[in-house]
């Protein structure tokens, strides 16, 4: 077997999709930052809005084995089915998908450092917001991440939405708050939180280099993890079909 086409596998960097080009070009400087990081190719495609879509980024990819990992903060509906989907509408067999990118200790340093930036000093009350999600395993996720970040502030974190979950964020939230977005990239839901009569509003998670390390550890995971060996090897990893890889889970 030639060991290196298994063991540098591109990555495939998969987010929502936003036509705020903010956001874009968040996910572009991820990529850049990782393809440096971990010294392989790093594509990025987005699931909805947007393009390059999926299937345009792996033919980008050409042929043999691509670890996908979405740049999202939760397992929703695009990560647990939607990404699986697509892949699968490709006719490709050797995509490997990783867990998201949070909940993750990671993401909530990130948080934290963004909070400190934005003002915030031990003591100082703290409102996290999500984006907010009807699917209930992505809202666990948000409640997961709550607690890593209670945790580091000292205090128990109640999440609350911007958007679609309750409680809303503008209803839960006063003049003495400091707001943790949990947010990879700033957009629509950054700004309707930056209007928010607060003591200060922390900026989205973006390229801290926490949030690089968490890139490379979830990809050194899935190639460590024996995915990649060809499809006819009685020791292949039942792991590699398509589909989210288990993740390091939070208490």
């Amino acid at each position: 077997m030639r060991r290196s086409a298994t063991l540098t596998p591109p990555l495939l960097l998969v987010a929502h999709g936003t036509r705020d080009p903010a956001g874009p070009r968040v996910v572009e400087r991820l990529a850049e930052a990782a393809a440096a990081r971990l010294r392989v190719p790093v594509h990025v495609a987005y699931v909805d809005v947007i393009g390059p879509t999926v299937a345009d980024a792996l033919r980008a990819a050409g042929d043999g084995a691509v670890v996908a990992l979405p740049a999202f903060l939760a397992a929703g509906y695009h990560v647990r089915t939607d990404l699986p989907a697509q892949i699968a509408a490709t006719g490709r067999e050797d995509v490997a998908v990783c867990a998201p990118l949070g909940p993750a200790p990671e993401i909530v340093e990130a948080m934290l450092r963004r909070l400190v930036s934005a003002g915030w000093r031990p003591g100082d009350r703290v409102a996290f917001a999500a984006a907010g999600s009807s699917d209930e395993r992505a809202l666990a996720d948000v409640r997961a991440a709550a607690r890593l970040l209670g945790r580091r502030v000292g205090r128990w974190l109640t999440p609350s939405y911007v958007a679609t979950a309750s409680p809303a964020t503008a209803d839960v939230c006063g003049p003495a708050d400091f707001v943790a977005p949990y947010l990879l990239a700033p957009g629509s839901f950054h700004r309707r939180l930056a209007e928010l009569p607060v003591a200060g509003v922390a900026e989205p998670i973006g390229t801290h280099p926490g949030v690089i390390e968490l890139i490379a550890r979830r990809y050194r995971s899935a190639v460590h993890d024996r995915v990649f060996l060809r499809p006819n090897s009685p020791h292949r990893d039942s792991s590699a079909r398509i589909g989210v890889l288990q993740r390091d889970r939070p208490a």
